[in-house]
């Protein structure tokens, strides 16, 4: 007689109850299309929307069974056989929902947030500035304590690389090549597995964020297989570093993270000019008081998702006695 399969633990269910898979799902197709929706975002990190939503450890797991497989297949002497023990190890039935959502919301965000930010470009970065500040607290929690000086060394440091780099000034790529969308979106798709990066604002820096948008928008099969193409490729190379990383030196890659998404507020700075430079807070309708209460607001929503996922993952935990 075989044995019985072995009960999920909390972190292959998500940090998520016991509830039945109809009853989750809309919950991921609703996940997915939140951080779909964050990439469409410049300034806002995709994979600090997965980190949030408990669904970040299990993309990544994902990502690294899936690149796995693909490779086994062109890997002489291994073939299906590899292949297939790879991709049973994906969670298909979270991760299909998840990427159905973040499908469906770049498509529709290409076409509603875009003009948002067009019209209101300040309450909308101040929006996703709270957003993004109180995000922080979540890869600090994981990380559980700071540890010393090499901790805030770490932590500084990537704060201040994240805040030079979003400090660059955008350029703009009327008629770009093909190779060149490739290998942007080979370092974009890095937002998924990276908080605190966003790939939308890495393609305004390098002036590829309007054609892109535009490609969506006017469903250019061209430009977008091509990113397609590309994206697969940087997440195959770039995923496994990651997973790495957090399983190898957890602490210190999730001080990283935290420090990346901080510095990535200069980015998110509601008044500034079209070259990045900051500027003072203007009066009138997106004056501070304003723009501060859209903040909070935001601040509020990231904060409530997070504690709710702390106290689902802690139940999770007390009533699975898996290690």
């Amino acid at each position: 007689m075989s044995e019985p399969a072995a009960r999920p633990t909390p972190a292959e269910r998500g940090g998520r109850t016991d509830l039945s898979y109809p009853a989750r799902l809309p919950g991921y197709l609703a996940s997915g299309a939140l951080v779909g929706s964050a990439e469409v975002v410049p300034g806002v990190s995709g994979g600090t929307l997965a980190l949030v939503l408990g669904l970040y450890d299990r993309i990544i797991t994902g990502a690294d069974h899936f690149v796995r497989g693909a490779v086994a297949l062109v890997r002489p002497g291994q073939g299906w056989a590899v292949t297939r023990a790879e991709m049973r190890q994906v969670h298909w039935s979270v991760l299909l929902p998840v990427l159905v959502g973040m499908v469906a919301a770049v498509v529709l965000g290409a076409a509603a947030i875009e003009p948002l930010l067009e019209d209101y470009p300040v309450g909308m970065r101040g929006l996703f500035f709270g957003f993004i500040a109180a995000s922080v607290a979540v890869p600090l929690r994981m990380a559980d304590r700071m540890r010393g000086l090499r901790d805030w060394a770490v932590l500084v440091g990537a704060a201040a690389f994240a805040f030079l780099l979003t400090g660059l000034p955008p350029a703009q790529q009327a008629e770009p090549n093909l190779l060149l969308v490739a290998l942007a979106a080979a370092v974009a798709v890095c937002a998924l597995v990276l908080p605190g990066v966003s790939g939308s604002f890495f393609l305004l820096s390098i002036g590829l964020y309007d054609t892109t948008i535009g490609a969506v928008n006017d469903r250019d099969l061209t430009y977008l297989g091509v990113f397609a193409v590309g994206a697969v490729l940087g997440l195959g190379s770039f995923v496994r570093v990651v997973r790495w990383l957090l399983e190898h030196h957890r602490h210190v890659t999730l001080l990283a993270m935290a420090g990346l998404m901080v510095g990535s507020l200069r980015a998110l700075w509601p008044w500034q000019t079209e070259d990045r430079g900051l500027l003072a807070p203007s009066g009138g309708l997106e004056g501070i008081g304003g723009v501060v209460v859209i903040a909070v607001l935001g601040a509020i929503v990231v904060g409530t998702l997070s504690a709710l996922d702390a106290r689902l993952s802690r139940k999770a935990e007390l009533q699975d006695p898996t290690p």
